[in-house]
């Protein structure tokens, strides 16, 4: 197992966009082609209250590739990020790293 660590760093003052978009469709979507998910946050005490972090558990590298590469050609899911986006663009820039567990870890 392995998690992607992702942080997307929003325009400023869009943050409530993303989350309600991540509510109301991403997951759902994500659901349909077999991506999990292990925790979502946002900032209460750091650099910017603006980010949003989040992990996603993956079986392998070829598990996740598979899946998001289903997930970001799904029709449903490219027509209603461009609706939410009808204000104007969301994310500013996404960060991610791959993460492996190490052999003391309580999560693997």
């Amino acid at each position: 197992m392995i998690h992607e660590l992702r942080i997307y760093h929003c325009v400023p003052g869009r943050l409530p966009a993303l989350l309600k978009r991540f509510e109301t469709t991403t997951l759902e979507i994500w659901q349909r082609h077999g991506i999990r998910q292990a925790g979502f946050w946002t900032v209460l005490v750091g650099e910017s209250n603006q980010d949003l972090y989040y992990l996603l558990a993956w079986d392998s590298l070829a598990d996740r590739e598979g899946k998001w590469s289903r997930f970001m050609a799904d029709p449903e899911w490219i027509t209603k990020r461009a609706e939410s986006e009808r204000d104007g663009p969301i994310i500013a820039s996404i960060t991610n790293a791959f993460l492996q567990p190490t052999a003391f870890s309580s999560v693997k």
